[in-house]
């Protein structure tokens, strides 16, 4: 029995110093791979982010290069170790392999999926403001995952980019300009009438550099009458960069300038909303 396991651990100890060879190099041209796929990633996609406007797709495009270089030096060390067999079987039977991992893994083929055609197809960009299922906040980020959005008190949400693509979005800042109204309402008194609040709002308006005048120009609605008051609807728009601080701060100090304009022609200003 001592002679029969002498000779299998010395026959299994001959395999593996013939192996050794092969997989010392099959080992270096993997680490290699990875390291050459950082690299090649960090340069393309610093490149694609000099030369292209859309720095989320280009950091999602060198993310897509660095998997393909790395499962591309794996397929090469395991036919250095003579696995050409399963690497035939892998390439061969990809299709049926893609249904197998699809149907385990659907989440993350889905995510991953729907990352793809957000990265071609997209409807943000970063720092864009967007909402999502009442998810408000700046896009920071975009990976073979998640789409990561930053909400104005701070927090970072991570959302599965399946739910992004499905859901429906509102972008706020796309377009870069957004309106806004917020509801003011005036006491009327013998000489006044709705007309008479409606110039002092639109002049002052006019004066607010913030506010756009042409070809978008503020306008005030009549919404509800009464014999000694008058509810009026502000409308105007803004450059919606910087969504919070550019337009709902700007709305917030229109509101109360606003007040302070009819205050001060004499008109009382019993409520004030947005």
């Amino acid at each position: 029995m001592i002679q029969d396991l002498h000779r299998v651990i010395s026959t299994y100890w001959q395999h593996f110093l013939f192996v050794l060879p092969k997989l010392l190099v099959a080992l270096v041209l993997l680490v290699a791979a990875v390291f050459i796929a950082n690299r090649v990633s960090a340069l393309l996609g610093g490149r694609l982010r000099s030369r292209s406007a859309d720095p989320l797709l280009a950091d999602f495009l060198a993310n897509i290069s660095k998997w393909v270089m790395v499962l591309l030096g794996l397929l090469i060390a395991l036919n250095i170790l003579g696995f050409s067999g399963i690497v035939g079987s892998l390439v061969g039977a990809a299709g049926v392999s893609a249904f197998i991992v699809g149907f385990a893994f659907k989440d993350i083929a889905e995510n991953f999926l729907a990352g793809v055609i957000l990265a071609f197809n997209r409807p943000f960009h970063i720092n864009d403001t967007v909402e999502i299922k009442g998810l408000v906040g700046h896009v920071e980020a975009l990976n073979l995952r998640i789409t990561l959005i930053r909400t104005f008190d701070g927090k970072h949400i991570f959302l599965p980019n399946s739910m992004v693509l499905k859901e429906p979005l509102i972008n706020y800042t796309r377009d870069g300009n957004l309106r806004q109204e917020f509801l003011i309402s005036v006491d009327l008194g013998p000489d006044t009438t709705p007309d008479v609040a409606t110039d002092i709002i639109l002049q002052y308006l006019r004066t607010v550099p913030e506010v756009q005048q042409s070809p978008r120009a503020p306008y005030v609605n009549l919404e509800k009458a009464s014999a000694t008051t008058a509810d009026l609807r502000v409308y105007f728009w803004a450059d919606s960069e910087d969504y919070r601080r550019g337009v709902l701060q700007l709305k917030s100090r229109l509101m109360q300038q606003v007040k302070q304009e009819l205050v001060g022609a004499g008109l009382g200003v019993p409520s004030l909303a947005g």
